[in-house]
């Protein structure tokens, strides 16, 4: 490869660039420069040739055409290994360019800015960026395409040493253009899915794209592309996955809120592969409760789950639940943490706090904890257009969240006794905790926490008798929630013995008659909901 002795530069963002050109122009290197960026790079004296002067003709239709030309593209596409594309570049008097610095125009934060209108993200669609992008990254044998300011170092560097890019560079730096291109596009896509009549202004940019079904479910119309792009950025590349023999990584959806909504980590140490698992399913549990609630997650399923007046009490009646378990545990709060409820967890060992804010008095006696980490970040909030994900060989398997809130109003009691508004109280709190355990799931509870958990068991009855056992707290007069409905009557007549009143359930088995039928034996009241929330 020749020396880098032209370099096109046009950039949205404009991060590091004053330096990184300031730099070309040090080593010999001409900046050929459109309209924003030119004028950039003059107002601090680094000298630059406007692009209009090298094609002869000024930017028109208000900027949308400016570098699609013969004399910007031969002169990135022109193949230096090929004597023909140099005698055309002579004969026309097309200079080659062997260095193409572009970004481009920020399409996903217009397109989610509230108050964008339909015109204003069009315009923000960039057409000359990716061409020049693609161009360069097909020809990267002869051109080196750069599109994150990152990269402004290394290649200045390299430039420094030999005045050359290395091959092996310009294979990554090309591998990294067409990503982004990829992502560009399919943000792009799903933005004009999304924003069809009645979608309204500023509909949100992320994956998707082609034409797509529509799916209505508990959080309405979901439309399923025909061919679905994920756009992601490596966020964290932790110490190993679940185990340590797995390597792993973390990525964050480009044009979205971030991980776990937006967070930040405020203390302690690196964030593993399990920590994010499980701060992520405490911290939807607790978005479901108005009143103040704290979650314990271990392993994914909850270990106790408790509400009160204030986030000291929900801990204190959490912990109740199951204080052995808690050990190594993750800890969410629907409300910000205070210095009192530090002081109540100062003998526990947890791995993660997460909380929408939290108190200077409660950072002040966790930093005694140098490795505890605390997460802040907002409470979660459903997406009625979000797809769920999940891998499997070969693919991935996608679905609406089950994340819409329940509607008590629809639930129906088939039994000869109702629940007491105590009862249904107690219910209603099993029932948002059953949700969050892994199926086949059975959650007993009063009215502000959780009494045993049965998580996880291949038999429904089995998970009956492991939340009894698992129970430190009176079952008798307690409420029990599952997850689906009872194919037999035993998990029932299991709960009831035990001195469980009141069980919530879906109902819909062929055997429901059965079962109702046991629950009137033993006068407990039961309530159906008409939905399954199986956790897998």
């Amino acid at each position: 490869m020749l020396p880098v002795r032209r370099a096109l530069v046009s950039v949205s963002d404009k991060e590091g660039l004053a330096e990184f050109a300031a730099g070309l122009q040090r080593l010999g290197v001409e900046v050929v420069s459109t309209g924003g960026t030119a004028a950039f790079l003059e107002a601090r004296e680094i000298p630059v040739i406007r692009v209009a002067d090298v094609t002869g003709f000024p930017e028109i239709l208000g900027g949308r055409v400016k570098t699609l030309h013969p004399r910007i593209h031969g002169g990135i596409l022109a193949n230096r290994h090929r004597s023909a594309d140099a005698g055309e570049l002579a004969e026309h008097g097309i200079t080659p360019i062997d260095l193409v610095v572009v970004n481009l125009y920020p399409f996903r934060r217009t397109a989610a800015a509230n108050d964008a209108s339909f015109d204003t993200v069009i315009e923000a669609i960039d057409i000359g960026g990716p061409a020049m992008l693609r161009a360069a990254a097909k020809n990267f044998q002869s051109v080196a395409p750069v599109v994150d300011p990152a990269d402004y170092p290394q290649v200045l560097g390299a430039l420094e040493g030999t005045g050359q890019v290395p091959e092996a560079l310009r294979r990554r730096l090309a591998i990294k253009a067409f990503r982004h291109t990829q992502g560009y596009d399919a943000a792009i896509a799903a933005w004009l899915e999304k924003s069809g009549p009645g979608a309204g202004p500023g509909a949100g940019a992320g994956a998707g794209g082609g034409d797509g079904v529509e799916a209505a479910g508990a959080t309405g119309s979901l439309r399923f592309p025909s061919r679905y792009f994920l756009d992601l950025t490596k966020e964290i590349e932790p110490r190993y996955g679940e185990n340590p023999h797995q390597p792993a990584a973390v990525y964050a959806a480009l044009g979205g809120p971030g991980l776990l909504g937006g967070m930040t980590q405020l203390q302690g140490k690196e964030l593993s592969y399990n920590n994010l698992l499980d701060a992520d399913a405490a911290r939807k549990l607790v978005a479901l409760f108005e009143e103040p609630a704290v979650a314990i997650v271990k392993h994914n399923n909850p270990c106790g789950v408790g509400r009160g007046a204030d986030p000291l009490e929900a801990y204190r009646r959490a912990l109740a639940t199951d204080p052995v378990s808690a050990f190594g545990s993750i800890v969410a709060l629907n409300r910000p943490a205070g210095r009192e409820l530090a002081e109540a967890m100062a003998d526990l060992f947890v791995e993660v706090v997460v909380a929408p804010e939290f108190e200077p008095g409660a950072r002040e006696l966790f930093e005694a904890k140098k490795a505890l980490r605390l997460l802040e970040c907002p409470l979660h909030a459903p997406h009625p257009t979000g797809i769920e994900v999940r891998s499997i060989a070969g693919g991935l398997l996608a679905q609406a969240p089950d994340d819409a809130p329940d509607d008590p109003e629809s639930w129906s009691c088939p039994t000869t006794r109702p629940p007491t508004d105590e009862e249904r109280r107690a219910l209603a709190f099993a029932w948002a905790v059953c949700r969050h355990v892994k199926s086949n799931a059975i959650v007993i509870a009063n009215g502000d926490r959780t009494v045993g958990i049965g998580a996880g068991q291949m038999s429904r009855v089995d998970s009956c008798r492991l939340a009894i056992d698992k129970a430190r707290l009176p079952v008798e007069g307690a409420a029990a929630a599952s997850d689906a409905f009872f194919p037999f009557r035993d998990g029932l007549d299991v709960l009831a013995e035990a001195g469980v009143t009141a069980v919530i359930q879906p109902g819909g088995s062929k055997r429901d008659p059965e079962v109702i039928a046991a629950a009137d034996e033993h006068g407990v009241a039961m309530l159906f909901t008409g939905v399954r929330h199986f956790r897998h």
